[in-house]
Formats: structure tokens, C-alpha cells, sequence
């Protein structure tokens, strides 16, 4: 077997239309989907800007309670700027940006808690 790529990450959430909009408003996804063609799962998912790895913000598995997702890096150009623009929109922040010897880093929490890394390698 040879992996390719990683296609989407589930991300659990309790109420898909507040991630939907945190993760579009707050941090600048895409939307590249949001369908409820399969009966009783509704299927919102986001992609970074440049593409790369989805998100799915999922509801649906009782075994991924809403905000147990830790962990999430994204890669950021402007880790400062992006950071004042988040705090200054009210995001949570889990750990303030902060220097490291191979860059910088801040830790957030989306709506539900779940953590996501803000990575700027130098």
C-alpha cells in the first residue's frame, strides 16, 4: 500500500452551522460542501484556501464527542497579524503565540473546544 495523501479529517462538532461559520468566518476556509443527501447525516465540509486536506465537521459519531479533537496544525504565513485579527474577533486562545526555536506557534479552541495549532515555520 502506498498513501497518497490525507483527503479530509473529521473534526466533531455539536452544532455544524457554528463550526461551519467559525471555520469559514473565523479562519478563512472554503466551503467546498454542505449536503444532506444521506438521510440523517449532513455533510459540511471545509477546505483551506490553497486546498490541501478537507475538513468534515461531523456530528454523527457517538465514539468523537463534540471538541475531543486535539492536535489540528495549520500552517500560517503570518502567524502575528493572523493572531491579532483572531483575538481581536473573540477566539479563544488555548496558549498565546509564542517564539520556538524552529518558529512560532499559538494553540485556539474552536467553538467546541476542539484545539488547533496555528504553526509558522521560519
Amino acid at each position: 500500500m502506498a498513501v497518497q495523501d490525507v483527503k479530509v479529517i473529521s473534526v466533531p462538532v455539536s452544532d455544524q452551522e457554528r463550526a461551519k461559520a467559525f471555520y469559514v468566518d473565523k479562519l478563512g476556509f472554503a466551503l467546498s460542501r454542505d449536503d444532506d443527501s444521506v438521510p440523517g447525516i449532513r455533510w459540511v465540509q471545509v477546505t483551506p484556501q490553497a486546498g490541501g486536506t478537507s475538513l468534515t465537521l461531523v456530528n454523527w459519531f457517538e465514539t468523537m464527542p463534540a471538541g475531543s479533537l486535539q492536535g489540528l496544525v495549520l500552517g500560517l504565513t503570518d502567524l502575528q497579524h493572523d493572531c491579532d485579527e483572531l483575538a481581536a474577533s473573540g477566539v479563544e486562545f488555548a496558549q498565546a503565540l509564542q517564539e520556538q526555536p524552529w518558529g512560532a506557534e499559538a494553540v485556539i479552541r474552536d467553538p467546541d473546544g476542539n484545539t488547533i495549532v496555528l504553526q509558522q515555520v521560519s
